[in-house]
C-alpha cells in the first residue's frame, strides 16, 4: 500500500469510526467500544507507518482539485513533513488513551456512544489539520473541531455550567474564525492557490503584496484556537466538560491546532517584523498572566487549564522568534504530560464519585486512596516544572535558548526585542510554572481539606493509561532532542548552558518559596478547624465569592466553603490573589464593553420595535377598524329601523330643501 493511502486512511479510520457508532450506538451497544478505541489505535498504527516511511527526509505531498471554481482552486491534498508526521503519530496516541481511558470513566454514562463517536469526529478533524495540503481543506477540519468542542464541552448540558462553557467556547473561537476566513481569502489571493507548498512559494518568491494584514487577520484565528491572550477566557470555563475531553483538548487537538498552523506557514509570518512582535507580546502576557492565574486558582482542572494556556505560550513564543522546531518539540513533550496530568486529575474526580467535586481545598488522603495518580501526577508535574531530566526541562529549555539567540540578534527575519521579550517572560512562567505545580501537588495530595467518600478502586483501562503516558512524559525529551533536528529545520535543540542554568533555578526557587509558604501557612492555621474560615476571615470571604464566579460553584450559603488555610497562594500572592482567581477580570472587561452594549443595542431594538413600528402599524390598521364598527352598526337587518331612518332622512332634505327656498 502506498503512503498517500496509508496516509488518507489515518484520518478516515476515526471518522468511519465516528459515523458507525453514532448509527450503531442504540441498536447495538456492544459494538460502541470496540468502535471507540479500535479506529485511533489502527490510526496510531498506520501514523507510525507513516512517518517511518517519511522519515524526516522530503515532504510526501499529493493533491487532486476537489472542484472546479473558476478562480483560486481547491484541492484535496497531502503535504506530509517532518513537523505532520510526529504531530500526528501524537494525535493518534493520546486520542487513543483517551478512549480507552473513557471506556472506564464513562463506563456509567448513558450518552457514552455519542460522546465516544464525538471524541473519535474531533480526533479525525485534528489529522485532517494535520495532514492537509490545501488550506480549505485545513479550514474543514479547524471548524469541525469547533463544532465538536462544543458538543464535548456541553456533554453534562443538564448543568448550567456546560451550557454556558460550551456556548462560549464556541462564540470565542468563533470571533477570532472570522478574520481568520478572510486571512486565509486575501492569503490565498496574493498566492494564487489555497496549496500550502504554492503558499509558501509565493512567500519565498516576495509576491505576498499584505505580509502584515494577513499575517494579523490569522493570528486573530490562532488566539482563539490556541486559547491566547486576549482571546483565551474560554479555556478555563471548558473545564466544566468530562475530564477525558479536556486532556484531548489540550494535549493533542484544538488548541494544538493554531500552533501547529503557525508552525507550518511560519514563512508567512516571518514576512512581517510587526507581526511577529505581536506574536511575541501576545505569548509573553500569556506566559506570565496564566501562570499568576494558575496559581490562585482552587479547583484541579482550572489550575491545568491555566497552565496549558501558559505552556501554548512557550509554543508561540518559540514561533515568535522563528524557531519552528522548539515550538513543536514542546507542543510533543507538553502533549503527553499534559493529558497524564488531566487523566490523573480525572482519577481524582472519580474517586470523589462526581465529576464537579475538584477543589483543592476539599481534597483529604488522596496519596494513600490513588497511589497510582498520585505517583504518575508527580512525574507529569515535574515535566511540567521542566525540573531535569524529566521531558518538559528539554523542550521548555530549547524554546528558552531559542529566544536568547533571537535576543542576540542571531535569527533573521525576527526583531531583537521579540527575543528579549519571550525570554524575560519565560523564565518568570519558569517559576510560576513550579511554584503552581508544588501547589497543586501539595494541596490535592497533602491537603487539610474533609475527606470524601472513597467510592473504590478505579477500573484498570484508566490506570493502565496513566502509567503509559508516564512514560513518554519522562523519557520523551532526553531521547528525542538530539534526533529531532533532522525532522524539523535542522536547528539544534539542545540545551544552552544560560538558560537551562536560569530556568532551572527559578523553577527550584519557585518550588522552594511554595513549599516554604505552605510550611508557614500550616503552621499558623494548625489551630483552626476544617472548613472554618482561617486568619484571614475578609480576604478568604471575598475569596469564595471571587473563585465561585471563576469555577460556577455556589458559596454554599451559611456553611460557605472556604480556601485551604494552608493554600501557599494566599501568602506568595497577596491582595492580587482574589483578582488572578477570576483572569484578572478579562471576562468582566469583555462584559463591559461587548456583551452589555450588544445587550442595551437589542433591548433598544426590541423598544422601537414594539413600541414605534407596531405602533405605527395598529394606528394604520385603527380608522379603517373604526369605520368599519360604524358601517357595522348600521347594517342591523331590521327594516323597521331601515324604513326610519329613509323618512327621518326625508324630512331632513325637505326642511333643507325649505330653508333654502326661503333664504333665496
Amino acid at each position: 500500500m502506498t503512503t498517500t493511502t496509508l496516509a488518507a486512511l489515518v484520518p478516515l479510520l476515526p471518522f468511519l469510526g465516528a459515523a458507525a457508532g453514532l448509527l450503531l450506538g442504540r441498536t447495538a451497544p456492544g459494538f460502541v467500544r470496540p468502535l471507540a478505541v479500535l479506529p485511533p489505535l489502527a490510526s496510531l498504527v498506520l501514523a507510525a507507518t507513516v512517518a517511518a516511511r517519511q522519515g524526516g527526509g522530503p515532504a510526501i505531498t499529493a493533491h487532486t482539485e476537489l472542484t472546479p471554481t473558476g478562480s483560486v482552486p481547491i484541492e484535496l491534498g497531502l503535504y506530509i513533513d517532518g513537523f505532520a508526521a510526529l504531530v500526528a503519530i501524537l494525535v493518534a496516541f493520546v486520542a487513543a488513551c483517551v478512549q480507552i481511558y473513557s471506556t472506564g470513566y464513562l463506563r456509567d454514562d448513558p450518552r457514552y456512544p455519542s460522546y465516544a463517536a464525538l471524541v473519535s469526529l474531533f480526533t479525525s478533524a485534528m489529522l485532517l489539520v494535520v495532514y492537509s495540503g490545501d488550506l480549505i481543506v485545513l479550514l474543514v477540519g479547524w471548524e469541525v473541531m469547533g463544532i465538536c468542542s462544543y458538543f464535548l464541552v456541553g456533554h453534562y448540558w443538564e448543568t448550567p455550567e456546560a451550557r454556558a462553557a460550551s456556548l462560549k467556547a464556541f462564540l470565542v473561537t468563533k470571533l477570532g474564525d472570522v478574520p481568520f476566513l478572510i486571512g486565509l481569502f486575501a492569503l490565498a489571493t496574493d498566492a494564487g492557490s489555497f496549496r500550502i507548498t504554492r503558499v509558501l512559494g509565493a512567500v519565498a518568491s516576495g509576491n505576498l503584496h499584505h505580509p502584515t494584514v494577513v499575517a494579523l487577520l490569522l493570528l486573530a484565528g490562532v488566539a482563539g484556537k490556541s486559547a491566547q491572550f486576549p482571546l483565551h477566557t474560554w479555556l478555563p470555563d471548558a473545564m466544566a466538560g468530562p475530564t477525558p475531553v479536556s486532556a484531548l483538548i489540550h494535549a493533542a487537538t484544538m488548541v494544538a491546532a493554531g500552533v501547529y498552523f503557525v508552525a507550518r506557514l511560519l514563512p508567512v509570518f516571518e514576512a512581517s517584523q510587526a507581526a511577529m512582535l505581536v506574536l511575541a507580546v501576545m505569548a509573553a502576557v500569556t506566559m506570565a498572566g496564566s501562570g499568576l492565574a494558575a496559581l490562585a486558582q482552587d479547583d484541579i482542572k482550572r489550575v491545568l487549564a491555566y497552565s496549558t494556556i501558559g505552556q501554548l505560550g512557550y509554543m508561540t513564543g518559540a514561533l515568535a522568534v522563528g524557531d519552528r522546531g522548539a515550538a513543536v518539540f514542546h507542543l510533543l513533550s507538553h502533549g503527553a504530560f499534559k493529558a497524564l496530568l488531566f487523566l490523573a486529575a480525572g482519577v481524582i474526580i472519580h474517586a470523589a464519585g462526581t465529576n464537579s467535586l475538584a477543589a483543592m481545598s476539599r481534597m483529604h488522603g488522596l496519596r494513600d486512596r490513588v497511589p497510582d495518580a498520585y505517583w504518575t501526577m508527580t512525574v507529569a508535574l515535574l515535566a511540567l516544572a521542566a525540573i531535569p531530566p524529566f521531558s518538559g526541562f528539554f523542550s521548555k529549555e530549547s524554546v528558552l535558548g531559542a529566544a536568547e539567540h533571537a535576543a542576540d540578534g542571531g535569527t533573521l527575519h525576527v526583531p531583537g526585542a521579540a527575543g528579549w521579550i519571550v525570554l524575560v517572560a519565560g523564565l518568570v512562567t519558569a517559576l510560576l510554572t513550579a511554584a503552581y505545580a508544588t501547589r497543586l501537588w501539595l494541596l490535592a495530595f497533602h491537603g487539610r481539606g474533609a475527606e470524601a467518600p472513597d467510592h473504590g478502586r478505579q477500573p484498570l483501562t484508566m490506570t493502565v493509561v496513566l502509567w503509559v503516558l508516564a512514560v513518554p512524559s519522562l523519557a520523551f525529551g532526553g531521547l528525542a532532542y538530539r534526533s529531532l533536528p533532522g525532522w524539523f529545520d535542522g536547528r539544534a535543540l539542545t540545551p544552552t548552558l544560560l538558560t537551562s542554568i536560569l530556568g532551572t533555578g527559578l523553577a527550584v526557587v519557585g518550588g522552594l518559596l511554595t513549599y516554604g509558604a505552605w510550611q508557614r501557612t500550616t503552621q499558623l492555621d494548625a489551630r483552626v478547624p476544617l472548613g472554618a474560615v482561617a486568619a484571614h476571615p475578609e480576604e478568604d470571604a471575598g475569596l469564595v465569592e471571587a473563585e465561585a464566579i471563576a469555577t460556577h460553584e455556589p458559596a454554599y450559603g451559611d456553611i460557605a466553603y472556604a480556601p485551604d488555610p494552608a493554600d501557599p497562594a494566599r501568602l506568595l500572592l497577596g491582595p492580587l490573589r482574589r483578582h488572578a482567581a477570576v483572569g484578572f477580570h478579562l471576562d468582566a472587561v469583555y462584559a463591559a464593553l461587548f456583551v452589555r452594549p450588544v445587550q442595551a443595542g437589542a433591548s433598544l431594538v426590541r423598544f422601537l420595535d414594539r413600541e414605534v413600528v407596531d405602533t405605527y402599524v395598529r394606528g394604520a390598521a385603527a380608522l379603517p377598524r373604526l369605520l368599519g364598527a360604524a358601517v357595522r352598526r348600521a347594517q342591523t337587518g331590521n327594516v323597521q329601523t331601515y324604513v326610519s331612518a329613509l323618512l327621518a332622512g326625508t324630512v331632513v332634505l325637505a326642511v333643507a330643501v325649505v330653508l333654502v327656498a326661503t333664504g333665496a
